[in-house]
């Protein structure tokens, strides 16, 4: 927890190296302070084949599944500030958003807790 997956034309990878990428959402989230460092997880879904409006645009979308408790507006700014890093890494890329959805505590389980 928190886990950020970013689904991406593949084209998007032409521009920055796949680490880079990673490196920079895990920098941004943590530049939340929302978050302790070593919880940030981050990956990357590229896919060949898509449409997006009925288009073939390149596109990102970053899914953030996060523990319960944060505010709305702490949420806010999370996806404002990752969409703006990436907005300024991929200026070409016009579709790029995130949506954040939140876990209950009550329902995770890994499996250091079992």
């Amino acid at each position: 927890m928190p886990h950020f997956v970013m689904d991406c034309s593949q084209n998007v990878l032409e521009s920055h190296e796949e680490e880079f990428i990673i490196e920079q959402i895990h920098l941004t989230a943590y530049a939340t302070e929302l978050f302790d460092e070593g919880d940030i997880k981050v990956r990357i879904n590229p896919f060949k084949k898509f449409i997006v409006g009925n288009k073939r645009d390149d596109f990102i979308h970053v899914f953030a599944h996060i523990m319960q408790g944060r505010t709305t507006a702490q949420k806010a700014i999370l996806s404002k500030m990752i969409v703006a890093k990436l907005a300024a890494m991929f200026p070409d890329v016009t579709n790029i958003a995130m949506n954040i959805s939140d876990f209950e505590q009550a329902t995770y389980c890994n499996k250091a807790m079992l």
